[in-house]
């Protein structure tokens, strides 16, 4: 098997209960009052990519329909506003997974910026039909800080699956 030019060892399967927890935690992580500032980055969204990226097979477009619905109705939005963008997120990720991940991880991030910026857009275009007010051009700054967050993320989340050194010379895994 060949292996992508981004990764330099096997990682071990990724755990489902760490796969839960982190989604869970992300979403946990946008529940925090923090303001309803337009920059604030979408961590759920940065989690669902990464998983959707890393582990196709175990996340994917329902996982993301359902916490879109749960942060709707956190949030009060119109209901389907965060389910429509997350689950587009999602099915982009999906479709491009393979091709991700022969890129290193700040390429990576610049592969993901525009997906980040039209899941915002499709948001943006859902609540501006529904008659909801501009909130101006600091929204443009959120997709560029989930960008920059896809490097921390990628560190933080494929820990558990990176396998220690070992020193066997006999064995080449």
């Amino acid at each position: 098997m060949i292996m992508p030019r981004g990764s330099d060892q096997l990682l071990l399967p990724a755990n489902p209960l760490f796969i839960a927890f982190t989604l869970l935690a992300a979403f946990a992580v946008n529940l925090l009052p923090l303001g309803r500032a337009p920059a604030m980055p979408d961590f759920l969204a940065v989690a669902l990519m990464f998983w959707n990226v890393h582990q196709p097979r175990r996340v994917g477009v329902g996982v993301a329909f359902v916490f879109g619905l749960l942060m709707d109705v956190h949030q009060g939005a119109l209901l389907g506003q965060h389910a429509l963008s997350y689950t587009l997120l999602s099915f982009v990720a999906i479709t491009i997974h393979r091709r991700l991940l022969w890129f290193s991880v700040g390429e990576q991030a610049l592969q993901i910026a525009p997906v980040f910026f039209a899941m915002h857009g499709v948001s943006l275009a859902v609540r501006l039909l529904a008659g909801d007010m501009f909130p101006g051009w600091w929204l443009l700054l959120a997709p560029v800080l989930e960008s920059l967050l896809w490097p921390v993320t990628t560190v933080l989340l494929l820990a558990p699956q990176r396998r220690a050194p070992d020193p066997d010379q006999n064995r080449p895994l």
